[in-house]
């Protein structure tokens, strides 16, 4: 299970161990917190007080100090498994769902017509499919797109990620993703 950590201002940073977040409280960097208590870590007892300490970490955490230059970023990385993710793991042509290893990332124009390696200019395929469109547009070969390509806001990344999410940050994750979002199908 992995705390979702924010920066003080609430945006989506990374996806930190447990470890991590523990770290992060007994250096006072925590400015706030959201959800429930995921975990509890037990110390070593204090000598003069006879206490044990104890860290509760909870879901989700917003870290103090400066915001990262990369948490302004335009895009996330474009990978396969957040394509397909995106994707629902459906190719675009024929609308059919297939295992992430029956799937392709397919450029609409292809790279070696100008197409750029970008979420806008790429989709899911099937095998099939791709091998059918190869080296052409896609109506040149008579094919349409069932959907269509967009750039994921930076919640929908975290989602896209492909973690093990509890509840209490999928609702906070998906309060900011835009309603037109295939993550609310």
């Amino acid at each position: 299970m992995d705390v979702l950590q924010l920066d003080v201002s609430g945006r989506p940073q990374a996806w930190v161990t447990v470890k991590e977040a523990a770290i992060l409280y007994a250096s006072d960097a925590i400015a706030w917190t959201l959800g429930e208590a995921c975990h509890v870590m037990r110390g070593g007892v204090q000598r003069a007080t006879g206490l044990q300490s104890r860290i509760e970490v909870h879901s989700i955490i917003a870290v103090r100090g400066a915001v990262p230059s990369r948490a302004w970023r335009s895009s996330p990385a474009l990978t396969n498994p957040k394509l397909f993710a995106r994707d629902r793991f459906v190719c675009a042509y024929c609308g059919a769902r297939f295992a992430a290893d029956d799937l392709t990332r397919e450029h609409i124009i292809p790279v070696s017509r100008g197409g750029a390696d970008s979420w806008m200019n790429c989709i899911t395929a099937c095998r099939g499919c791709n091998g059918r469109k190869g080296n052409r547009l896609p109506e040149e070969v008579h094919m349409s797109l069932l959907y269509l390509p967009y750039v994921p806001s930076l919640h929908e990344d975290m989602i896209l990620r492909g973690r093990r999410i509890l509840a209490d940050q999928m609702e906070f994750l998906l309060a900011s993703v835009p309603r037109n979002s295939r993550l609310h199908d």
